[in-house]
Order: C-alpha cells, then structure tokens, then sequence
C-alpha cells in the first residue's frame, strides 16, 4: 500500500509540475467589461448621446408625474367637500392621467434600452477589435472577458484596452 501511495504521490507531483512548466509557455490577458463601458471615453460619449436623446421625454415624464401627484393630492384633501359629479371627474381624469403615465414610462423605458442595448453593442464591437489587435500584436494565446471567477492584476489589460479604444476614436 505504501508503494502505491509513493507512486501516486509522485506521479501527482510531476503532473503538477509539467502543467506549471506549460503554463508558463501561454501569454493570458483578461479584460474587465465592466470597467471597460465604465471607463472608456467612447463609453462616456454613448451615456450622453443616450441622455441628451432622452432628456426631453424624461422631463415630459417628469411633468406628467408631477400632474398625477397633484391630482391625487387634490383628491385626498379635498374630496370629501367636492360635489358627486366634480370627485367622478377628477377621478376619472387621475385614472386617465396615470394609465397614460404609465404606458408613456413602459414605452420610454423600452426605447431606452433598446438604444442603450445598441449604443453597448457598437463599443463591444469596437473594443472586441481593439483586443484582438492587442492579442496579435503583443501575441497573446487567449484573452478572457468577464464572467471570470479570479483573474490577478498581473494579467489584466483592461486599462491598455481603454487607452486604445480612446485612441482609435
């Protein structure tokens, strides 16, 4: 039994030896997607391009809300001493309000990330150009982008990516 225990021990230990000596023959780098559309100059242009496009529809939305809550408010204060028909109007008008609110918010938020979903889809496409041309030119054998358990500082090249994307413009 202590033989064999020997030998596996011993084949064990020059696996583990060989896979470290192996290893050492690959060039790894990792990138941080995260970082990269939070980072990155291109990024930062899209997220405002995206809130100027939007801005005017979300201080529409903003207004209406506004309306909605005085509305309700009115309701609640002054409900009680309105008249039958006037509290059957205002409430009518509250539900008209707030339906229309909320389709309004449903299909700006749908447009939203549809343009968000577009804007991130063309810098993952210019980055994922930038990282290749990185690979080749500094010739690494594989580059990995999140999901990663652990990845060391040693082989990460998110912040080389971001300064190419920024200079290739």
């Amino acid at each position: 039994m202590s033989k064999r225990l020997t030998w596996f021990l011993g084949a064990l230990l020059s696996v583990f030896f060989v896979g470290t000596a192996m290893a050492e023959d690959y060039k790894i780098g990792f990138v941080n997607t995260e970082k990269l559309f939070r980072e990155a100059a291109l990024a930062k242009r899209a997220q405002q391009k995206l809130e100027k496009e939007f801005s005017g529809r979300d201080a529409d939305l903003q207004k209406l809300s506004k309306r909605v809550q005085a509305l309700q408010t009115t309701l609640d204060n002054e409900g009680g001493t309105m008249a039958e028909g006037a509290r059957r109007d205002k409430e009518r008008e509250l539900a008209n309000l707030s339906r229309d609110l909320q389709r309004q918010q449903r299909d700006f938020r749908e447009e939203l990330n549809l343009r968000r979903n577009d804007e991130l889809g063309n810098l993952q496409e210019r980055a994922n150009k930038v990282i290749q041309e990185i690979a080749e030119a500094e010739k690494y054998d594989l580059i990995l982008q999140e999901p990663v358990v652990y990845a060391s500082k040693r082989i990460d090249i998110t912040d080389k990516v971001i300064k190419a994307l920024d200079a290739s413009k």
